[in-house]
């Protein structure tokens, strides 16, 4: 039974992957545009930065938890999953509107206490964007626990390639056409770069949310009353456990414009934001784990067999976080040019942030424990001390190092979350993990990219033959070491060949 839910898991893993792997990297044909086309002296992409990094923390205040409080009540057998849906969804499409409304109203003392006097409207839009992804989170969630993956993605990629195409137009289309048709472009100024990029977004997210009218229309069984408070005591801990989570990938982007304030700042940002997008890579991978996990360990037997499936798949996942992040390292030759050379001097805090987010990935494979025995606080503790840490290296070490610190900052967080929860978990709620291969995998896969980084090598093509020798080298040991994994997946390809 374990062994057709780890396969179940994995073809829903592969659905939500593909949608994310695909749209992040689309997405990144964004990242060239936004660095070629907005100088990292401007400190335009630093704007960007700083205001989607507050749009990732506010859509952690205003789901509140409730995606995760939406799988826990729908699978109790005294609940119904319809009225869940509905209570969950309205009372974040509640909260959402009622946000709006108040940054409309005070939008000129949030715009100056945020460094935005100038472009107060930035604020505005960024708040509407946030008020519907929150709304669409429960919408998303409600996809993912009726197993309709395909949807999900759809949506997910449809709004990529229309965020692409808008893009597209607006820095490559646009500027022409201002030239040679002024009366009909009359709306378009060069200047306003940055604020487009905002526009687009909002557009786009608008559309989506046409997407989600069938799901809309479950909503008809309202708020339950009763149901809400069971659900807001279960959810306020995971509130609490979301901010300190997210704080920790993002507070060194809100931090940062008041530790170096000014165009300093900016330009740092911008530069340490554009990097960061190419160690993604390990975000995606745990944001598609994610989605299809939740419901994989929540709709679980809580039994040793359950147990031995959630250690195997901690293993796996650590072996494929790991071949990505020596693919990354290694193919650095080819995948800065990802990024205008004039932000390149930040590729330095790519390795330090994939292993950051290896940490996370392996922080929220451990937090289900506390989540399956309803004492969520445990992880809003982690978090917050993870968080501590993140901060007190900003704000020491920003001032001297600049954005280095901010990819320690967040090693850091995440590696102490990560301890932390396992120390804690193995005493409440023990996984038989299996400790010796997970510090023998990553112990190679690190002395494999200090090797490549400092054998003296100047030709480009001889270091990427000399890389993936090394990258090969830990495939094969992997392979090796897991005769099952490889004799199960090549058992898998078969009988979809014979399928086929």
């Amino acid at each position: 039974m374990a062994d057709n839910r780890l396969g179940s898991l994995a073809k829903q893993t592969a659905i939500y992957g593909l949608s994310s792997i695909i749209g992040r990297f689309l997405n990144y044909l964004l990242v060239p545009l936004y660095t070629y086309k907005i100088a990292a002296e401007s400190g335009g992409y630093g704007i960007v930065t700083n205001l989607y990094a507050y749009t990732a923390l506010l859509l952690v205040i205003l789901t509140f938890g409730m995606e995760t409080t939406f799988f826990r009540f729908s699978n109790k057998k005294d609940v119904d999953p319809n009225k869940a849906f509905s209570t969950s969804g309205l009372a974040v499409g509640l909260v959402a509107l009622l946000f709006v409304i108040l940054i409309s109203v005070f939008l000129k003392p949030i715009s100056n206490a945020l460094h935005y006097a100038d472009h107060p409207e930035f604020v505005e839009i960024m708040a509407i964007i946030v008020a519907l992804d929150a709304f669409q989170a429960i919408l998303f969630a409600r996809l993912r626990y009726e197993n309709k993956a395909v949807k999900f993605a759809a949506l997910k990629l449809l709004f990529i390639f229309l965020n692409i195409g808008l893009n597209l137009f607006i820095f490559l289309v646009a500027p022409g056409l201002k030239e040679s048709h002024p009366a009909l472009m009359g709306w378009y100024e060069n200047s306003y770069q940055v604020g487009y990029i905002f526009i687009v977004n909002l557009i786009c997210t608008g559309l989506i949310t046409l997407g989600f009218l069938p799901e809309i229309k479950k909503l008809r069984f309202g708020i339950d009353r009763c149901l809400l408070k069971q659900m807001l005591r279960y959810t306020w801990p995971l509130l609490l456990l979301g901010l300190a989570g997210i704080l920790n990938q993002v507070a060194d982007k809100i931090c940062f414009r008041f530790i170096i304030p000014g165009e300093e700042g900016d330009v740092q940002l911008g530069i340490y934001g554009a990097c960061v997008k190419i160690a993604m890579i390990m975000a995606m991978i745990t944001q598609a784990f994610r989605y299809a996990y939740e419901p994989f360990v929540f709709g679980g037997k809580r039994d040793d067999a359950d147990k031995e499936a959630q250690a195997k798949v901690m293993k796996y996942f650590i072996i494929f976080t790991l071949l990505a992040f020596l693919a990354v390292v290694m193919y650095m030759p080819l995948l800065k040019h990802i990024i205008s050379p004039n932000y390149w001097e930040g590729l330095r805090v790519v390795p330090i942030v994939m292993m950051a987010e290896i940490f996370m990935g392996i922080y929220f494979n451990l937090s289900f424990w506390y989540k399956l025995i309803d004492q969520t606080w445990w992880g809003a503790i982690f978090s917050a001390i993870g968080c501590a840490v993140l901060l007190a290296i900003n704000f020491i070490f920003v001032p001297k190092y600049g954005y280095m610190a901010c990819a320690w900052g967040g090693f850091a967080g995440y590696g102490t979350c990560m301890v932390l929860s396992f120390i804690v978990g193995q005493k409440k709620a023990p996984i038989p993990y299996n400790l010796k291969s997970a510090f023998l995998y990553f112990t190679i896969a690190i002395g494999l990219y200090f090797a490549q980084k400092y054998i003296p090598i100047e030709n480009t093509v001889w270091t990427l033959v000399v890389n993936t020798a090394l990258l090969l080298i830990f495939f094969a040991f992997i392979c090796w070491m897991e005769k099952d994994l490889v004799k199960g997946v090549v058992a898998f390809v078969k009988r979809k060949i014979h399928k086929s």
